[in-house]
């Protein structure tokens, strides 16, 4: 499933009791209509709690406001809370993220690109190869 949302906080990094990280961000999916017959537009939001298990490194780049599109499981969490009251939670078990923009512009934030060991690269131009192609179309 794809789902696209704005981050309603920044990411933050968690441990797992077994000693597993994963990334838990939380989402905000809007979205609205106009009811038949009607000229007024209804609002609607829904807020989706994400966990990503595959890398840690992600983490800086999902700051508050970052729209991003997600592939994963969604699921549900319910509960009793103290006073018995029935109450849930969507989830989404995120498989990939692909970041849209917006977000923290902030430098200090958004951490730059890693180029390797110190070393720098060398900007290398691709040769140009000619194809000897002699199809007759």
């Amino acid at each position: 499933m794809e789902i696209t949302g704005r981050l309603t906080r920044s990411a933050a990094v968690k441990t797992t009791k077994s000693g597993k990280d994963l990334v838990s961000f939380g989402i905000a999916i809007n979205d609205s209509y106009k009811a038949k017959g009607s000229d007024e537009v209804t609002k609607i939001v829904t807020y989706v709690e994400c966990a990503y298990w595959r890398s840690t490194g992600i983490a800086p780049y999902l700051t508050k406001g970052t729209i991003v599109e997600l592939s994963g499981r969604i699921g549900v969490n319910v509960w009793n809370n103290t006073e018995g009251e029935a109450k849930g939670q969507l989830t989404f078990n995120t498989n990939n993220i692909k970041l849209l923009g917006g977000g923290s512009k902030n430098a200090e934030t958004v951490p730059q690109p890693h180029t390797g060991k110190g070393k720098k690269k060398k900007n290398v131009k691709p040769e140009l190869v000619q194809v000897n192609d002699d199809l007759p179309f």
